[in-house]
């Protein structure tokens, strides 16, 4: 599974379950993995921004790896795991780490805090990509980090490591991404960013889309249809799910809640807490999901979670 070519299609970042009292729940977290296996989806990754993850320590980071790695070896998809230590040194640590417990690929989230220089950058995502063989996923997100990259100097790094993934998440993303394959035209290219160019990215010869995980049906039909040779069907309704993501995508810790109370209307997890800061929905918010549940046809498992 271990290779560039199979980071492909719907890739969700996996949420992260919690208690009311704020602890990782275990058992919705099995069971939510299971579930997203059955989707369709092409891989699924942890620890994104969508994880919570600056919110978990390291003792629960490592317990929940070890948790996905086996709850998902025997499944078809691939296993990415995220590595978003500040410190090159850590990071190096812990993106082998993750190789040798046996993830499928890596996502690298490029240092941001106390605004290194952009050489300390790109030395630390060489010094990650030099420490692994398995496919590393490039975050490119300034919206979330405040630190711009042109696409020149992000093709720089396509061209040295063929290993190298790239989910671009500038907002809007099209235009950045047909320059950066300009400069390398053999990259392999995703998108995050709820999915809200989805389409058009596809369209700019991106690879798949790394949405949330609280509908990704939603987005293995839309990219089903786009396989197809169906435009208009992934169109429609991909035009129905815009004004959705489009309200919610207007913070991060929203959308992270969202999708919570979404997994918890669906009974695939045991509670929506979030872990503190975070967004507190209102009732039109409420209202707004369980229209959205009803619209799509999204699936609601009654049975107790065990």
């Amino acid at each position: 599974m271990s290779s560039v070519d199979n980071i492909r299609g719907v890739n969700p970042i996996v949420a992260m379950p919690f208690t009311p009292q704020g602890d990782v729940d275990r058992v919705s977290f099995r069971r939510l993995l299971a579930h997203l296996s059955a989707t369709g989806v092409n891989g699924l990754t942890l620890f994104g921004i969508a994880s919570e993850f600056p919110k978990l320590d390291d003792s629960e980071r490592g317990q929940l790896a070890e948790t996905f790695l086996a709850e998902l070896a025997d499944s078809r998809v691939f296993r990415a795991i995220s590595v978003t230590d500040h410190s090159t040194d850590l990071a190096v640590r812990r993106a082998r780490r993750y190789q040798s417990m046996g993830a499928d690929a890596l996502m690298l989230l490029p240092p941001f805090f106390l605004q290194p220089s952009l050489a300390a950058v790109q030395a630390h995502i060489s010094a990650v990509l030099e420490a692994v063989t398995i496919p590393v996923m490039v975050q490119y997100a300034p919206g979330e980090t405040g630190f711009p990259v042109t696409p020149a100097q992000l093709a720089e790094v396509a061209k040295r490591y063929p290993h190298a993934v790239f989910k671009i998440e500038c907002n809007p993303p099209v235009a950045y991404t047909r320059e950066f394959l300009l400069h390398a035209p053999d990259a392999h290219v995703l998108n995050g960013y709820a999915g809200l160019y989805m389409l058009q990215m596809l369209e700019a010869r991106g690879k798949g889309v790394m949405p949330g995980c609280s509908f990704s049906e939603i987005y293995v039909r839309i990219y089903r249809h786009w396989l197809a040779g169906e435009p208009q069907q992934a169109a429609q309704l991909h035009d129905a799910l815009l004004p959705y993501i489009q309200r919610w995508m207007q913070h991060c810790e929203y959308i992270i809640q969202i999708e919570k109370t979404i997994l918890l209307r669906r009974g695939i997890i045991a509670d929506e807490y979030c872990r503190k800061p975070g967004w507190t929905l209102t009732d039109e918010d409420r209202n707004t999901v369980d229209r959205f549940i009803e619209q799509f046809g999204l699936s609601v498992l009654s049975e107790p979670i065990t």
